[in-house]
């Protein structure tokens, strides 16, 4: 695995739970929207008997994987965060934190650092270098360790 990729999974699995959540606020909004039709005509029998339970047992459903992705988010954070600190150079940990941990955009993070855009750019790709030297450090000790 690149640095690059290493240090993107954060925000895919982040933007991943904005979207899970987003679907939990749609079923939400279909949960108050259930409701149930009174006739005095016999009813088809079907495994299910209410749209709104139907509509809540996903919610919950949801919720739950929600709540084990936020819990490997954290997990992951921590794993960029150590490899992060392994940087020697300051301003690369800062942007590498910035722009991993805070998903700041480029703009704002040049701005931020009081950098150019231009510089920031070429500051990323040397932090990059030193992440995957750090990357490939861990990894060679791992293959010691088996």
């Amino acid at each position: 695995m690149t640095a690059k990729e290493f240090l993107s999974q954060a925000y895919r699995l982040d933007k991943k739970i904005d979207w899970k959540i987003q679907q939990v606020d749609s079923l939400n909004n279909l949960a108050t929207k259930a409701t149930g039709t009174l006739t005095g005509m016999p009813r088809n029998p079907s495994p299910s008997t209410s749209r709104l339970a139907d509509v809540v047992t996903k919610i919950v459903d949801l919720e739950e994987v929600i709540n084990a992705e936020i819990d490997r988010l954290v997990d992951i954070k921590a794993e960029i965060t150590e490899v992060i600190r392994s940087v020697e150079n300051e301003d690369y940990r800062n942007l590498l934190e910035l722009r991993y941990l805070c998903f700041k955009e480029w703009e704002d993070l040049a701005r931020e650092m009081n950098y150019s855009l231009r510089w920031t750019y070429t500051m990323h790709g040397r932090a990059l270098a030193a992440v995957d030297k750090i990357l490939e450090e861990k990894a060679s000790e791992c293959k010691e360790c088996s």
